[in-house]
């Protein structure tokens, strides 16, 4: 569930969830709503919110009591303080609301809803949850290659940052820095396996993937060798069953451009899913440069 607020020509939306109204009155007092703003900013252990709030813990313990049981918050992470497990709360959604008559349909909305589902599990409930894996711009592998991609992938980083809640603490690594564990989480990965070798790792099992030099789709069984090409695949990961991974990769560095200016300028042909096959999360971009001055700057999707 979504609120939405349009003001001017911006659309803004929170993820909500619908309070029962016999539950209004456990978030009705000022204590509770103190507990709830400083929840709304980061997790938190009850007896830090005490100390921030300057109240006794056993007043911050009743509400928290409360609104768990409500489903208002939720316990985010569990931590040993002492020899204790200590429980960190945060807000289960960024916003409430109570509801008393039956929604109504509305198109637009319905779109926001259909682009942000899109971006989940990499989003969820406004934060990112997502590991964000770029090229080392060191020399690796076998072919001693540099990666040039990290730079775009600073503009999906503030792509991604407005359907946060949160400003984040960005998760990112270089290929050469992941381990083992890493694998575990749902993992954005930018840049072609020739420069991302957690890409390479992954490549055999995407539905559009780079082969001999070119990109290949086996939706459409058309080879694309343009060095402007690149792709845009959400799958399923092989590393974890309940988990995703999302390439954005070129051929070339420019490749890797054109996949990421299509978020920014189109990212809702994106989310459509291959002209083929719709149900597949899968598309492939080529970079147009439009005024001639030797950068990608306009994208045309091929499929």
């Amino acid at each position: 569930m979504f609120i939405i607020d349009k003001q001017k020509n911006e659309v803004y939306s929170l993820p909500a969830k619908e309070l029962k109204a016999a539950d209004a009155g456990i978030v009705s007092s000022e204590l509770a709503q103190k507990i709830l703003g400083l929840l709304a900013k980061e997790a938190m252990y009850p007896i830090d919110i005490a100390k921030s709030l300057k109240v006794h813990e056993q007043k911050v313990y009743y509400h928290i009591r409360n609104l768990e049981k409500a489903g208002i918050i939720r316990v985010a992470k569990k931590e040993t303080k002492q020899g204790a497990t200590a429980n960190f709360y945060a807000l289960t959604e960024p916003a409430f609301i109570i509801k008393f008559k039956d929604f109504e349909s509305t198109s637009k909305i319905a779109q926001i809803r259909n682009e942000s589902e899109f971006l989940e599990p990499f989003i969820k409930d406004g934060q990112l949850n997502a590991l964000i894996i770029v090229g080392s711009p060191d020399p690796h592998g076998p072919d001693k290659a540099r990666s040039r991609d990290g730079y775009y992938g600073m503009d999906l980083a503030l792509f991604l940052g407005t359907f946060l809640n949160y400003v984040p603490k960005f998760n990112v690594k270089l290929d050469t820095e992941v381990r083992e564990e890493d694998f575990t989480n749902n993992l954005i990965l930018i840049g072609g396996p020739v420069v991302n070798k957690v890409v390479e790792k992954i490549n055999p099992k995407l539905p559009i993937r780079f082969e001999n030099g070119n990109i290949k789709s086996s939706i459409s069984n058309e080879t694309y060798p343009q060095d402007e090409c690149g792709l845009i695949v959400k799958a399923k990961s092989p590393f974890s069953e309940d988990k995703y991974v999302l390439v954005v990769a070129g051929k070339r560095f420019s490749g890797t451009r054109a996949a990421i200016i299509a978020f920014l300028k189109d990212f809702r042909k994106i989310t459509a899913g291959n002209v083929h096959d719709q149900s597949i999360k899968a598309k492939v971009v080529e970079g147009i440069d439009l005024d001639s001055d030797g950068i990608i700057d306009d994208i045309e999707f091929r499929e």
